[in-house]
């Protein structure tokens, strides 16, 4: 027989298993959020619209929240499945056709749920990313009436595409981009180029939702509207101040594009001074830092081990009006680019082992000139012949120093303020010039040095889009290339009104055209260099300054990649939270 205290025992245990049964479970601890404050730079994003992005800031959000074709390894250069699992080309190297995704759907943030949702049509359906949202998308940035400032590129290289954008072929059908089924995409280009693959991977070529643009117009990339399909989706846009992507939980991660392990990327817009005291301070994992810090970064001992810096693909240039009074003449462009000691300005103020520029194009992209095989290509500083050139100007005209009135205009950033104040006293101390500085906020001064009315002289810097000199050289001078914008045509096509430099040479038109053609890099390279001779030294309409290099601190519990264009791949990064919770 069984003891009466062991079976009230029992009964006490059952009781209790079952009372415990009927309480709600406790919370699961919270899984802290992983963020990286990231500050991206001085001034508004100018816009979110990937037809129409041609800045640095805009490009960034934009390839981490839709995605092309293709895409570009962010350490090899090399054209990588994107959106596109792959590609078949055709035998004359003219025709590629893709084959996309299945899996990709639309998404949006949701902030009544604070989650990221995916976008459904009208009868229930979620929204999958097709072939059809790309065609869209390459077709609205080259309708005319869109105005992308990059619809040249693609003007440039797809069958059909120049006569769409340019005159008054109104018939789609006649561009060479045809959708073949829900999931085939096929893309003739002009010739069988290199970098066809990368071009057709760019921005202005992503899937766009059609339908959201057409109800909201303008507005479709506002907070609270936003729809996109890649890896992060915009949260929350704050004009001036921030912008906050968040984490795609439906992106299914490739090995080209991995689910990301961040949860955020919180963007500041912030100049480089302001940015580093952030990053002092704890609230900014990336900056770049401000020149008036290298000196004093560079010996810190903790933001010494943070810094780092190296080369990348982008070059930094002053672009020439040639159609404004005194830089309308040669003498007086080839004066102000011989009269800038490029080495002085690196050695003295920008301080991070740049290398100073002859021409436009980085040594090491596909078809550029290396300064081993062209030392003297190009412009170089020689102060004795900027004082010929220029005195030779003011003979002729009869004029004086005193007379000559130029504005060299650059975006607001400490940095390039210190730059243009460098350059300004050379100009001073080597030919005698007292040029005017002005400055504006980057979404202003895109569009005045875009315009008819560019200053005598602007500042700008060139980035990758793809590893190769027509990039370059090509893209950014060619007649209405980046830096040489047509501004209105007639409906035949020709020229009304340009802007930017505002400048046309049949010889490097030319060139450019056939360097695009031509699959001997041998022979690409000799009608490059050629190009950038007549564009830097004999027409001189801008003036190289320096190659690039990254000056960047990123604190320690930060696993990053540092990409040679410039554009991060925040889902490839990774936050060590123990390690940054002690940090802190």
């Amino acid at each position: 027989m069984r003891s009466k205290i062991f079976v009230f025992a029992a009964l006490l245990i059952v009781a209790s298993m079952v009372l415990a049964a009927c309480q709600p479970a406790a919370p699961a601890a919270p899984e802290v959020e992983k963020v990286i404050n990231f500050v991206l730079g001085p001034g508004d994003i100018p816009g979110l619209d990937p037809s129409l992005a041609e800045d640095t800031s805009s490009i960034q959000v934009a390839m981490e929240t839709f995605g092309g074709l293709t895409r570009l390894n962010e350490l090899t250069n090399e054209t990588q499945p994107g959106m596109a699992t792959s590609w078949d080309i055709s035998d004359d190297g003219t025709v590629y056709t893709f084959h996309l995704r299945d899996n990709i759907s639309w998404v949006t943030y949701d902030a009544e749920t604070s989650s990221v949702v995916q976008v459904k049509d009208g009868d229930g359906n979620v929204r999958m990313v097709n072939a059809n949202d790309f065609y869209y998308g390459f077709m609205r940035t080259l309708n005319p009436e869109t105005g992308s400032p990059y619809a040249y590129v693609l003007a440039g290289v797809v069958s059909g595409a120049e006569d769409y954008l340019y005159t008054d072929v109104s018939d789609p059908e006649t561009v060479g981009i045809k959708v073949i089924d829900d999931y085939t995409l096929e893309i003739t280009f002009n010739n069988p180029a290199a970098f066809n693959a990368a071009i057709a991977g760019m921005w202005m070529g992503y899937a766009e939702p059609s339908w959201l643009i057409e109800e909201q117009g303008d507005r479709w990339t506002d907070t609270g509207f936003f729809q996109g399909y890649g890896p992060f989706v915009m949260k929350e846009w704050v004009h001036d101040a921030s912008l906050d992507m968040v984490k795609n939980p439906f992106w299914p991660g490739t090995d080209e594009i991995p689910s990301p392990t961040i949860d955020r990327v919180h963007f500041l817009f912030l100049d480089d001074g302001p940015g580093l005291s952030e990053y002092e301070a704890g609230n900014a994992d990336v900056t770049k830092v401000p020149l008036s810090d290298l000196d004093r970064v560079k010996v810190d001992p903790v933001l010494s081990e943070e810094l780092v810096i190296a080369p990348y693909f982008c070059s930094y240039y002053y672009g020439f009006n040639t159609a404004a009074e005194f830089t309308d003449d040669v003498r007086v462009r080839r004066a102000l680019s011989y009269a800038i000691d490029r080495q002085a300005l690196i050695d003295n103020v920008t301080k991070a082992d740049q290398i100073p520029a002859q021409w436009l194009s980085n040594p090491g992209l596909a078809g550029a000139p290396t300064l081993e095989e062209y030392p003297d290509l190009g412009i170089k500083t020689d102060i004795e012949a900027g004082k010929a050139e220029l005195q030779s100007y003011l003979d002729e005209k009869g004029l004086t120093v005193d007379d000559v009135h130029i504005t060299l205009m650059f975006n607001t950033n400490e940095g390039h303020q210190k730059i243009a104040e460098a350059i300004q006293q050379m100009w001073k101390d080597n030919l005698g010039l007292t040029v005017e500085l002005t400055n504006q906020e980057w979404k202003v001064f895109l569009e005045t040095t875009d315009g008819p009315n560019a200053p005598q002289v602007f500042r700008l810097g060139w980035c990758l889009d793809y590893p190769d000199a027509n990039n370059f050289i090509g893209d950014v001078f060619k007649e209405g290339g980046n830096s040489n914008t047509i501004v209105e045509t007639d409906d035949a096509g020709n020229v009304i009104q340009r802007g930017g430099i505002q400048w046309y040479n049949e010889e490097f038109e030319t060139l450019i055209a056939d360097a695009a053609k031509e699959l001997d890099n041998a022979k690409r390279t000799e009608m490059y260099a050629r190009a950038e001779e007549i564009a830097a030294y004999e027409d001189a309409v801008f003036a190289p300054i320096y190659w690039y290099s990254r000056v960047v601190v990123t604190k320690p519990y930060v696993t990053r990649t540092f990409s040679v264009s410039g554009q991060e791949y925040f889902e490839k990064w990774d936050i060590d939270m123990s390690a940054k919770s002690a940090a802190e």
